[in-house]
Order: structure tokens, then C-alpha cells, then sequence
């Protein structure tokens, strides 16, 4: 599963800097820079504060595709 995410568009939206997102659900700028460059797989806990912040399901800010080079995948 690739994870990409749409955590820039919404902060954009909110004009939110990745710094005053990364205040208001208590994690670390760089954990955002890392959801942003889908590097990292948040927590639950985490996503679910993300899109409450950004005040959107977690179905649209993380989308997990399926990696098409993984072993029983056909493409």
C-alpha cells in the first residue's frame, strides 16, 4: 500500500502552516512534513486529530493506494 495524502491542500485551505497544524494536534512539524511527503503512516489517533483540525474525514485527507508491484497484484 502507497499512502498519499491531501494534508497540504486542506492547511492551504485553512491557511494553516505546517507549524500550526503540527500545534494544534501536538505532534512535531516534521511529523507533518513527513505525512505530507507520505513517509509516514500516522496513528489513528493522529489522522483522526489531523481531520478534525482540518475539519474533513480521514477518507479525504489519506488515501492508500495499492502498490501495483507488490507480490499477487496484477499490473
Amino acid at each position: 500500500m502507497i499512502l498519499r495524502t491531501r494534508i497540504k491542500e486542506f492547511r492551504a485551505r485553512h491557511d494553516l502552516t505546517q507549524e500550526d497544524l503540527a500545534k494544534i494536534v501536538n505532534a512535531r512539524r516534521e511529523t507533518i512534513i513527513h505525512l505530507e511527503k507520505g513517509k509516514y503512516n500516522p496513528s489513528l489517533k493522529l489522522a483522526h486529530d489531523i481531520a478534525q483540525a482540518l475539519k474533513v474525514t480521514i477518507e479525504e485527507i489519506f488515501i492508500f493506494d495499492q502498490d501495483k508491484s507488490e507480490p499477487g497484484n496484477k499490473g
